[in-house]
């Protein structure tokens, strides 16, 4: 992708990734799902997870897989506020831009 990827954006695309599922997602589950829409390493997300449970976005468990231990990361009702925000705001912006690559005026 030629665009910058903001940290706004990230932390919103992680959490409408994890919220999908009700009992959370796995890390590497969660990557493979962002890489969907964005270009980014795993060392770049872990840290984006960490900084969303700081905030009390997500929390996080440990589950059984296979004889190992997994993380997994759970919206929070916080998150889920949150994320309705970065729902809003992303609406606004992607219709302003639409509406500028199309030749019409700025709202």
């Amino acid at each position: 992708m030629v665009f910058n990827t903001g940290a706004a954006l990230l932390d919103a695309i992680v959490l409408a990734v994890v919220s999908k599922e009700e009992e959370g997602n796995y890390g590497y589950k969660i990557t493979q799902d962002v890489r969907s829409a964005l270009d980014v390493s795993e060392s770049t997300l872990y840290p984006v997870l960490r900084r969303l449970k700081k905030d009390g976005c997500l929390e996080v468990y440990d589950k059984e897989y296979q004889g190992r231990n997994r993380r997994y990361y759970r919206i929070t009702s916080e998150g889920r506020v949150q994320l309705n925000m970065y729902k809003e705001e992303w609406k606004h912006y992607s219709d302003r831009i639409s509406k500028i690559f199309e030749g019409g005026k700025e709202v």
